[in-house]
């Protein structure tokens, strides 16, 4: 199982419209993990959010997913550059 994590921006200005898309993408998203996914902000910047997805089992198929929901969602209105993911899973293992 692999764990995904998704940094960027958001516009301040935008904040209450990116936390509405982005929760209504978790909530799409939330099929595709074994554990429910979630957003954080950075402590020290509150313009930088992450979205952790963990318990994947498909990671392409996520990745569809994602890209759809994300899409869906309007994303690009109120993400300042671009999204990061990063993808982990358990040393040892093969994702």
């Amino acid at each position: 199982m692999a764990s995904l994590y998704v940094y960027y921006r958001i516009d301040p200005a935008q904040a209450l419209r990116a936390a509405a898309g982005i929760d209504a993408m978790l909530v799409t998203m939330a099929a595709h993990c074994r554990v429910p996914p979630r957003r954080l902000q950075r402590c020290d910047d509150a313009s930088t959010w992450m979205e952790v997805y963990e318990g994947i089992a498909d990671r392409a198929a996520f990745a569809a997913a994602l890209d759809a929901a994300a899409a869906a969602q309007g994303c690009a209105a109120f993400i300042q550059g671009e999204r990061h993911p990063e993808c982990f899973a358990e040393a040892g293992s093969t994702p």
